[in-house]
């Protein structure tokens, strides 16, 4: 893989969307996962996984770490730059996560906005 990695760990969903912002404004990154992990700091914690050109990711895992700090914890932050092959298989892995969750939650709206209307009709 020529680019890189960055993962921030963030507690709380607050904390971590804060930090996405920020991260996905300073640099030109992909989210390629977002994972909830039960148990960090005795709370809820979210992993953020990006990736993008490895000066790019730099910039944005600092700038997601210092805006997610001012509005919570972020636990940890790393960057791997041009990680081994091998590690595609888990990104691809974080990728296909992602994409299911967005299905699930545009399948969810259908079902409400369904029930809505039915409520509405009635």
């Amino acid at each position: 893989m020529e680019k890189a990695v960055g993962l921030i760990e963030a507690l709380g969903l607050t904390t971590a969307v804060s930090a996405l912002d920020a991260a996905s404004k300073a640099a030109d990154i992909t989210l390629i996962g977002l994972e909830k992990v039960i148990g960090v700091g005795k709370a809820v914690g979210v992993n953020i996984q990006i990736a993008g050109e490895v000066a790019a990711v730099k910039a944005a895992v600092e700038a997601g770490v210092e805006a997610g700090n001012r509005v919570g914890t972020i636990i940890a932050s790393h960057v791997i730059p041009r990680p081994h092959d091998e590690v595609d298989k888990l990104i691809e892995r974080f990728t296909e996560n992602l994409k299911e969750n967005k299905a699930k939650g545009e399948r969810k709206e259908e079902v409400k906005t369904k029930n809505e209307k039915s409520n509405k009709e009635e």
